[in-house]
């Protein structure tokens, strides 16, 4: 994460939103070192934190905001990187993947960086938003004020597409890629679609009981979970047994039991 600032985000001014972008627009104003900046945000946000949430933030929060805030400063003042790109897509890009892709190594370890995290629970707690809407608040709230501070309009667009990037990196590292698919098949040959599944394609399957809700019919439906690969063979069976069956296909990000690996 602190890389993803020193390389990309601090030397174009890109906004990220959170408290880190926070110290960006104070040191654009005043000079102030960004992870100092970020340090002393948190500590109040923290206080609140767990006065208003409870004492669950832990060792492993606070360690996470020292060490993200010095690691900003080592690399900004004593051991100066300088900017990996002077383009500001590259930066926008890289950064916003680069700081995803930390933040989810964080979320994986128990920690946490603080900031918007506790103030989007806190606003989760007075008010009917949920957490995810909060912190997309407070974030835009950040980026847009980057994009006053600075008199560019653009730099708030760079802030708000590496913000995307930055949260599918989080998914990312904390889902991985979506390496299996599951089908639901509801079909009047649904035991004999079930039978190819295993014969032909060597894959387990299982029918359920299903009852329509508007018609009240009831009908079986075949659940079965396979590799990628193998989505398109499925598909021309179903439609060589009954044409009219209904299919939906979906992600499956992990499987435990007989005939797949578990993620690692």
């Amino acid at each position: 994460m602190a890389l993803a600032y020193a390389l990309f985000l601090i030397p174009h001014k890109i906004v990220p939103g959170g408290v880190g972008g926070v110290a960006i627009i104070l040191n654009h104003f005043f000079n102030t070192p960004i992870g100092l900046v970020i340090v002393i945000v948190n500590v109040p946000l923290f206080i609140i934190g767990i006065r208003v949430l409870g004492r669950h933030y832990g060792v492993k929060s606070i360690l996470g905001v020292v060490m993200f805030s010095a690691l900003i400063d080592l690399f900004g003042y004593i051991l100066p990187l300088g900017p990996a790109t002077a383009d500001p897509i590259l930066a926008c890009v890289f950064g916003g993947l680069l700081l995803g892709a930390g933040l989810g190594l964080v979320f994986r370890g128990g920690g946490s960086t603080g900031g918007v995290d506790i103030a989007a629970q806190i606003l989760n707690r007075y008010t009917n938003l949920s957490t995810g809407t909060a912190m997309l608040i407070v974030d835009t709230v950040v980026i847009a004020g980057a994009g006053i501070s600075f008199g560019s309009f653009e730099l708030a667009l760079y802030g708000c597409l590496s913000l995307y990037l930055q949260t599918r990196a989080v998914d990312l590292v904390l889902e991985g890629l979506s390496y299996t698919r599951a089908m639901f098949i509801n079909s009047r040959a649904a035991a004999e679609i079930a039978r190819a599944i295993t014969t032909r394609m060597n894959r387990g399957a299982t029918l359920l009981d299903a009852t329509g809700a508007h018609t009240g019919s009831k009908r079986q439906v075949v659940f079965a979970v396979m590799a990628k690969r193998q989505v398109p063979r499925v598909r021309e069976l179903v439609r060589e047994i009954d044409p009219e069956a209904f299919v939906v296909i979906t992600d499956v990000y992990e499987v435990l039991g007989e005939g797949f690996r578990p993620r690692t």
